[in-house]
């Protein structure tokens, strides 16, 4: 990557110097914040080319009702050495940090205050691919850990419901914004990418989490 490249990237002033007063999305048991445009929409626009082209994604496996199935989604989980990642009863096994996946990282980690060693990417072509409820409570991660959720592309909405009780809430993730997932969120709540009809923009889903490396 040349220079030029790589200051185009660069985060701006705003992207590293954001308040930190924001509102919790959640009623209880839990802490989700979200910060809207964080990423310039030009530099977006940008990264979001990059990472389709230097990434090595690979059509989702999930085991399902004792099956084996391929998602039309996309995935590339990358990392720091040994951060080897189980879900689904599939295992899977780090790409190497990009440039552009470092200068993203170093806004994300800027916002969440905490140092992350990997990062699962998903790349959702349209409204008719999205996730269903689930936790990121896998036990490789760092269970106090935040998880900071970076968005390039189309809007979607992302949404809330509580294990226990009748309670749920909704964000619509829009290009270049940050959503920050707290402890214990992912004990008592369960969260989705919702499909939809509309015309959708391609979306590029960047999470950044810790990976307890104990465990590999």
């Amino acid at each position: 990557m040349t220079d030029m490249q790589t200051d185009l990237f660069e985060p701006t002033p705003n992207e590293l110097d954001l308040p930190k007063v924001v509102v919790n999305l959640l009623p209880k048991d839990g802490s989700v914040t979200y910060f809207s445009k964080v990423f310039d929409p030009n530099n977006c626009s940008a990264l979001l080319t990059s990472l389709r082209a230097t990434l090595d994604w690979q059509q989702d496996q999930l085991f399902m009702f004792g099956k084996l199935i391929t998602t039309k989604r996309e995935v590339a989980w990358v990392g720091d050495a040994g951060c080897s990642y189980t879900y689904s009863s599939v295992k899977k096994f780090p790409q190497a940090w990009t440039p552009e996946l470092l200068l993203i990282k170093q806004t994300a980690e800027a916002l969440a205050s905490y140092k992350f060693n990997s990062c699962l990417l998903n790349l959702y072509h349209d409204g008719d691919q999205g996730m269903g409820w689930h936790s990121d409570d896998e036990i490789e991660l760092e269970q106090n850990a935040p998880i900071a959720s970076v968005s390039f592309g189309g809007k979607r909405k992302f949404s809330f419901k509580h294990k226990f009780e009748k309670l749920g809430a909704s964000v619509v993730l829009e290009n270049g914004s940050v959503l920050l997932m707290h402890a214990p969120t992912q004990h008592f709540w369960q969260h989705s990418l919702t499909k939809t009809k509309r015309a959708v923009l391609p979306r590029i889903n960047l999470t950044f989490r810790s990976i307890r490396l104990e465990q590999q």
